[in-house]
């Protein structure tokens, strides 16, 4: 026994180490003709590739690749190749759970294998093999490569003609295993890299895994189902044009029935994770980050293929887990955030409780309690930001909630819970939540910023009732919780921007503004930073959005405050320390708000955007007060120069008036004219009738000559009726034209700066008026004479009718067609006075905009002549001046030279002077001739 133990012991010691019993095999891989052979010895290598990892890479690798390249008829020795290489590119533990190999040398193993295109080729071509051991091997192995090499990898199967289309069809595969590792492969392979993943969708892969899906159970599958939607995220992840495929494929109702959940069933761990790449999924359809109008677009097919119904049903189901809840929330505000139809619908959903409530209220009861997660109150939160998100009717009707109402005892409003959370004394988080909720209702909305100020609180029985933004303030002095100061300050800065009237009620308050100085010129720590900052906003705002109505606190004097008490340098970095914070930063990243504690939750995206607006304009404005001063200047004159235009709006509103009565004078004026043409030729018809009626007499001779006599008489009548008509209507039109000559004098009078040209203009117009009313009266009493005449002659026909009644017809038909001859001359001279009175009321409204353009150029011309003649004058006076100097200069030169010619000096004189000399001289012997002259 002891020869037997002693035998198998010197055996043990005899046996080879790890790294020579590698390189036998290596040597057998390599020298062996017969396969199987070969087989046995890679087998042998990959038995011991986990346990002598480094000593299989260093020695068999290149072995390996030969194997694949050279044996490739043979499978069952491919799949032992392939398998060694999985187990040498994969990081793996040993039983007590320790690292086999460093992650750093697996890295060196698949450096090696990639470094030649070829290799991956071979791999590839592994997938297509019928075996199911090799095909397996080939795609766990590529799995595995694009885990520690993705970019190299992805970059080689992308050049490879159907590389990517080759893992594709596997998706395919009626063997599940292979199945789902090619779905791990597929992830892997689309991870960053948005080429590979617009091919993979253009492949039908998004239809392969929606089929996968359904196949697993959806929402209650397993981890493929997983696998699945990971893959689905990878593919629709910053990538649009795989999101406008996923839209106009119509693949967005393929994601409803996943949500058709039983109320019953259980909530696994699997089915939580499967519900929560599920909701990534749909928000990243929506998400705020993506174009416009592929967000808008795909909202409203969530909204018609029933999604959003199925999500805001799942809102308000019972026993949903507290993740899955809060996801859910995050989803739905996205998917109705700036949708106008889905705010509607999203407003009309009611829960399921007794009496129904709206979904709003329910989740706003959510917020304001303390007691619920704080993930979830800040979903919640977001909702109903997105649910405000340009939407202008649901903020006034936000806003409406906190105005006096009808509403019944028992209801509960959305005001009443948003005050309730502002002023609750018990939490922070509570007030900083209410009030950026109450923010949102005013953003962008002015009208919501002016009906606030209307909203009056009873604070205490028997105490007057006190405003909204009052009692804002009174908080913001009295708390000692940051986090309620910072939420408040924030909501008064979003209230008070460009909006004025908001301003001066703040600024009522006149202990506001110390307070809010003292803030800033505090020393705090590092989060009462920020809160400072935010004071220092403020008071920019109330500088800025200054209407000047507080006398006391206007631009000038809070700069002046500032600088007196706090420094402009204190106040600008009192600024300048809100967006070096940390806190900011996260807030201007993404709408949705977030922290890792609730302490920290202090500035929201809204007033992140706010602040980086309005930093820069505060600064230069508190910064510059001279600039300030010089603009309220600017301004005051402009609304004197204001009045002056409106004074000048309302002359011009009178003058328009004016013109417009002139107008309808003018239309009247028409109008008679037009009766007066329908008037004649009615006459025209009746001198017809008088002479139808004498060949009737004529025709008739037997009638007596007392009955004739009798009709023309009763004719001649209403002829002179009629003319007695006629010279009334010529008098109301003669009373028209003086009253157009009059107002013509009128407007003549009210334009006393026109040119002389434009006068004349008038004058002529006036002229040709008064020609045409004495032409058109002229004519008229010329028809009456004509029409008399005719009728005058009628009655002597009438009379001599039996005596002499041929010579009574030629006289009569001669003198009826002189009586229509000069009708007709009437008719023609009076349109062509209708026509003049129109081009002259044509030259009235010329000469009228003539007058008004001279009247501007004379404007303008006058302001030039006054500018030019106070330059003139100060070059006048500047001439007479330097005129001055000169002759002084001049006399005190001769008073010196004089000087010097006396001390017997030699001073030369210049030419000027000696004829300056000698024309004083001249002068002087003139004056003695003319002396002389009137002596003698």
């Amino acid at each position: 026994m002891n020869y037997i133990k002693s035998f198998v012991k010197g055996t043990e010691d005899a046996m080879p180490s790890g790294a020579e019993t590698v390189g036998r095999l290596c040597d057998r891989v390599s020298s062996s003709t017969l396969l199987d052979d070969r087989r046995d010895a890679v087998r042998a290598l990959k038995s011991l590739s986990k346990k002598y990892r480094v000593e299989v890479g260093s020695q068999a690798l290149p072995h390996l690749i030969e194997v694949l390249r050279s044996d490739s008829n043979d499978d069952e020795i491919i799949a032992y190749a392939l398998e060694t290489l999985f187990n040498l590119s994969t990081i793996d533990v040993d039983d007590e759970g320790d690292m086999v190999a460093q992650p750093e040398t697996i890295l060196t193993f698949i450096e090696s294998f990639i470094a030649v295109t070829e290799n991956v080729i071979l791999a590839l071509n592994m997938i297509e093999k019928d075996s199911f051991a090799a095909r397996w091997a080939a795609v766990r192995l590529l799995t595995s490569l694009l885990r520690g090499k993705p970019n190299e990898l992805q970059q080689i199967i992308l050049i490879m003609p159907m590389g990517i289309s080759r893992v594709m069809d596997l998706l395919a595969e009626s063997r599940e295993v292979i199945r789902n590792d090619a779905l791990l492969a597929l992830i892997e392979l689309t991870r960053g890299n948005s080429n590979i993943q617009k091919i993979v969708a253009f492949e039908n892969g998004f239809e392969s895994i929606f089929n996968i899906i359904r196949e697993e159970g959806s929402s209650d599958g397993g981890v493929v189902v997983e696998d699945c939607l990971l893959l689905l995220l990878h593919l629709l992840k910053s990538n649009t044009s795989n999101q406008q495929f996923f839209k106009e494929g119509s693949l967005i109702q393929h994601l409803t029935p996943f949500f058709d959940i039983d109320p019953e069933s259980p909530w696994s761990a699997q089915k939580n994770a499967n519900f929560h790449l599920m909701l990534k999924v749909i928000r990243t359809l929506v998400s705020p980050s993506n174009p416009s109008n592929m967000t808008s677009s795909c909202q409203l097919a969530m909204q018609h293929c029933l999604l959003l119904r199925k999500l805001s049903d799942l809102l308000m189901a019972t026993g949903i887990p507290t993740d899955i809840l809060t996801e859910t929330i995050n989803t739905v505000s996205e998917l109705i955030r700036g949708c106008n139809e889905n705010q509607q619908y999203f407003a009309s959903v009611m829960a399921p409780w007794d009496p129904p409530r709206p979904a709003l209220v329910v989740l706003l009861m959510s917020m304001v309690n303390a007691q619920q997660p704080f993930q979830l109150r800040c979903a919640v939160l977001y909702c109903f930001q997105c649910f405000l998100h340009k939407n202008a009717m649901g903020q006034s009707q936000i806003i409406s909630t906190l105005l006096p109402s009808s509403l019944e005892p028992q209801d509960v409003s959305v005001g009443q819970l948003l005050c309730g959370g502002l002023f609750s004394v018990s939490d922070s988080l509570t007030n900083w939540l209410a009030a950026t909720a109450l923010s949102h209702a005013l953003r962008s909305n002015n009208d919501a910023k002016h009906q606030l100020l209307r909203v009056q609180l009873a604070t205490a029985p028997g105490n007057p009732p006190i405003t909204l933004i009052r009692q804002i303030t009174n908080i913001v002095h009295q708390t000692t919780f940051l986090q309620t100061r910072v939420g408040l300050l924030c909501l008064l800065c979003g209230w008070l921007t460009n909006c004025p009237v908001a301003v001066s009620h703040f600024l009522d308050n006149s202990t506001t503004v110390s307070f809010l100085l003292s803030q800033v010129a505090e020393n705090g720590t590092d989060l009462e930073f920020v809160m400072h900052g935010v004071c220092a906003l403020l008071l920019g705002i109330c500088i800025i959005d200054n209407d000047g109505s507080v006398s006391q606190y206007t631009k000038e004097s809070l700069i002046e405050l500032i600088v007196a008490r706090v420094g402009i340098e204190r106040f600008c970095d009192a600024l300048n320390c809100v967006p070096q914070h940390d806190i900011y930063t996260k807030a201007l990243q993404k709408p949705q708000p977030s922290a890792d504690e609730p302490d920290h939750l202090l500035l929201n995206h809204t007033f992140a955007k706010l602040f980086k607006t309005q930093e820069d304009v505060i600064i230069k404005t508190v910064s510059n007060l001279e600039d300030v001063k010089k603009e309220e200047e600017v301004k005051a004159a402009m609304k004197a120069h204001d009045s002056i235009v409106n004074e000048y709006k309302t002359l011009i509103r009178e003058q328009d008036s004016k013109l417009e009565a002139f107008k309808g004078k003018c239309n009247k004026l028409e109008a008679d004219l037009t009766s007066s043409a329908s008037l004649l030729s009615e006459r025209d018809a009746q001198v017809q009738q008088l002479k139808d009626q004498y060949n009737l007499l004529k025709l008739t001779q037997g009638t007596s000559g007392d009955e004739t006599t009798a009709v023309m008489t009763k004719r001649i009548d209403d002829l002179n009726q009629q003319i007695i008509a006629k010279d009334n209507e010529l008098k109301s039109c003669q009373q028209t034209i003086s009253e157009l000559k009059a107002q013509g004098d009128v407007k003549l009078s009210e334009n006393p700066s026109a040119d002389e040209k434009s006068q004349k203009d008038i004058i002529s117009m006036q002229q040709e008026l008064n020609r045409l009313s004495i032409t058109l009266k002229e004519k008229e009493e010329e028809l009456a004479k004509m029409t008399n005449a005719s009728t005058s002659a009628v009655v002597q026909q009438a009379d001599a009718a039996s005596d002499a009644l041929i010579a009574e017809k030629v006289a009569m038909q001669s003198q009826l067609a002189d009586s229509k001859h000069k009708l007709d001359c009437a008719v023609v001279e009076k349109n062509q006075i209708k026509e003049e009175n129109a081009s002259l009321k044509q030259k009235l409204a010329e000469a009228e905009n003539q007058i008004e353009e001279l009247q501007k150029t004379a404007s303008e011309h006058v302001a030039k002549y006054i500018e030019s003649n106070s330059v003139c004058e100060t070059i006048k006076k500047e001439q007479d001046d330097l005129l001055i100097l000169l002759s002084d200069q001049e006399e005190k030169l001769s008073t010196y030279k004089k000087k010097l010619r006396g001390l017997g000096a030699e001073v030369s004189s210049d030419e000027g002077e000696d004829e300056y000399e000698g024309g004083d001289l001249n002068e002087e012997e003139s004056e003695t001739n003319n002396v002389n002259g009137e002596g003698a």
